[in-house]
């Protein structure tokens, strides 16, 4: 998709109706009769993302009944999604500029996984996989926003970010695991 690339590749302010007209290869009247608006292009972008990164969790929650499996599998596929597709500069973005209410589809992504999921498989409750969700979800915008940035600055590898939250995540689904087991 035009917009994806143009967000990839310049950032979130620079994505212009006019611009992935262009990219696209078609009229700016085409995209804008399909969008409505700069804020309709990027809500369709987001829903997009986020629909490819719950197909991508779904299709790992219907290959394994483990649920520290699922955690481990589907944190990657959160890390992936915030650091290599642009998702986590477009939410700052929306973020920002106060257009955060467009990030509604988030919410609907988590309750769609959540629901996905035995009511309290392996004594994790719904509300204890949306608080696995929430802070997975902080993480990786911060780790896709900032992580490449302060790991130079820190003389470190530009993954180290990632490297660092990746176990802590995965330590704390594991000491969830064992506390529902219990």
């Amino acid at each position: 998709m035009a917009a994806e690339r143009i967000l990839i590749e310049d950032g979130p302010q620079n994505l212009k109706l006019v611009e992935v007209a262009g990219k696209a290869g078609v009229v700016n009247a085409t995209v804008l009769h399909h969008f409505g608006s700069i804020g309709g292009l990027q809500t369709a972008l987001m829903t997009r993302m986020i629909e490819q990164l719950v197909t991508r969790v779904l299709a790992i929650s219907a290959a394994t009944t483990d649920l520290g499996e699922l955690a481990g599998a589907g944190t990657l596929a959160l890390f992936d999604a915030f650091e290599t597709r642009g998702v986590a500069r477009l939410a700052a973005w929306l973020e920002m500029t106060g257009e955060a209410r467009r990030l509604t589809v988030v919410r609907e992504a988590v309750r769609e996984v959540v629901s996905a999921r035995d009511e309290t498989a392996n004594g994790v409750t719904p509300e204890m996989l949306e608080d696995f969700i929430l802070i997975c979800i902080s993480v990786a915008l911060g780790v896709g926003l900032f992580g490449p940035t302060l790991g130079a600055l820190l003389d470190k590898s530009e993954s180290r970010a990632r490297e660092i939250a990746l176990p802590l995540l995965l330590g704390l689904a594991q000491n969830a695991l064992s506390s529902g087991a219990e």
